[in-house]
């Protein structure tokens, strides 16, 4: 890549996690401009680089996204976004000579094609639950209808924005999720039935040059709505790193071997992996199994663990993209963060009636934290609420403790008109609870 005049970035994603990325690349000596498709107001807010967003380009606009690139002449593109991967936006760039990390659409399949990545699993024998595949609401019935009784998960196979999840306590609450996964559209056309695992559920994150990895960190979502794990399932309504759940290096290593394998695997159906895969497990009697795997950064995720890299993230994207990353030593700074979303009332279901109220109190926010903004638009000096997920307050500290008492410290500065502000303030409670019985 031409260094000499600063590069130009091009980050193709919208909320927390482009976010986030913006802000790392924006770290960098080597980058000049950053883009942002589709980007949101917010974007520049941690910024001293200019970032330029394009509100009317969805991620899947592949041909509008490669004519920009030429346009602004960009020099790197980070593909941060499913639908993108999905829409094989990786493949046109590459194809037309600009620089892209994020997987191809084939070796992406495993997470757009929830169903194919399982066979791919069992292929290669990962640890995963059982699971059936299905074609049709009648089939899965039936089969319900003449299977023990135990609880389920239902999910599409399909994208569906992190909600296509649907727990069932039974067999005859499975039969009714069925039904209710089909307001996913084509996404869950196909759906899978999965036994539900009981275990403490973590993300891990490693970079892909397609010949080696590196895992890069560890983290624990919060997805449900309410504290305590109450109510139905989110993007993600905040999260926590490093989890304490992860402490002990045989667990640790298991995940090392299960990357491996996943990456060998990969390489042996023609689809080299360049770029972060997601690993979404669940911790069963200190066995790990495979709960799903993401061709991205995780969102909130990437709000917790991008800011603990030290490195230039550029040298990071040309390690991947020059099959240099075993010579790359990735430098973390090991320490604590919390992040937690700031939601519109009433998401994930219907929040409509605070779109356009004004938020206020972003300006509060002390310096040595991070607000990677989601869902929000700027009006002249106003913020008003324009989706469910709005905002993350990101904090650090020596320890979980300390990093969720100035999250939540920030918290509480913020509101929106009409007490229309939702958030859970229970992130990190684990975390907290082994701590305070260590102590």
């Amino acid at each position: 890549m031409n260094m000499k005049n600063g590069l130009v970035v091009m980050v193709v994603d919208g909320g927390g996690r482009g976010s986030a990325l913006v802000d790392k690349y924006s770290q960098s000596k080597k980058v000049k401009k950053i883009l942002a498709v589709p980007g949101n107001d917010l974007m520049g807010i941690n910024t001293k680089k200019p970032v330029k967003t394009y509100p009317d380009l969805k991620t899947t606009s592949v041909s509008e996204i490669l004519e920009l690139c030429k346009k602004e002449k960009v020099d790197l593109v980070d593909v941060a976004q499913d639908n993108g991967v999905e829409a094989g936006l990786t493949n046109v760039l590459v194809s037309n000579g600009i620089k892209a990390i994020g997987p191809t659409r084939e070796a992406g399949q495993i997470e757009w094609d929830k169903g194919w990545a399982r066979e791919f699993m069992k292929k290669y024998n990962l640890p995963i639950p059982e699971f059936r595949v299905f074609s049709s609401i009648d089939e899965g019935i039936r089969f319900l209808k003449n299977s023990k009784e135990r609880a389920w998960f239902v999910k599409a196979s399909g994208l569906a924005e992190g909600k296509g999840a649907l727990p069932a306590q039974n067999n005859k609450e499975a039969m009714q999720r069925i039904k209710e996964l089909q307001k996913f559209g084509k996404a869950s056309e196909i759906y899978l039935l999965e036994e539900w695992l009981l275990g403490e559920e973590f993300s891990a994150f490693a970079i892909s040059d397609g010949e080696s990895f590196k895992v890069v960190g560890f983290a624990q979502d919060y997805k449900r709505v309410n504290n305590f794990d109450d109510g139905e399932n989110t993007g993600g309504m905040g999260c926590s790193s490093p989890p304490l759940v992860l402490s002990k290096s045989k667990i640790k290593d298991q995940i090392s071997k299960i990357f491996n394998n996943t990456f060998e695997g990969l390489r042996k159906e023609g689809r080299l992996y360049q770029g972060i895969l997601y690993m979404g497990g669940i911790l069963v009697n200190e066995q790990i199994k495979i709960i799903e795997f993401n061709a991205r950064w995780g969102d909130p995720e990437a709000e917790v663990l991008i800011p603990g890299i030290k490195n230039d993230f550029v040298s990071v994207a040309e390690a991947i993209i020059f099959k240099k990353l075993k010579r790359l030593k990735i430098e973390l700074d090991n320490k604590s963060r919390i992040a937690v979303a700031g939601c519109s009332k009433g998401y994930p279901a219907d929040y409509s009636e605070v779109k356009g109220k004004r938020i206020f109190g972003l300006n509060k926010i002390p310096k040595d934290l991070k607000l990677y903004s989601a869902g929000i638009k700027k009006d002249g000096k106003n913020y008003l609420a324009a989706g469910g997920r709005l905002f993350y307050v990101v904090a650090e500290g020596k320890d979980v403790i300390e990093a969720r008492e100035k999250a939540y410290g920030a918290m509480s500065q913020i509101f929106i008109e009409g007490n229309n502000l939702h958030y859970r303030t229970d992130i990190g409670y684990r975390d907290v609870e082994r701590l305070n019985v260590k102590s």
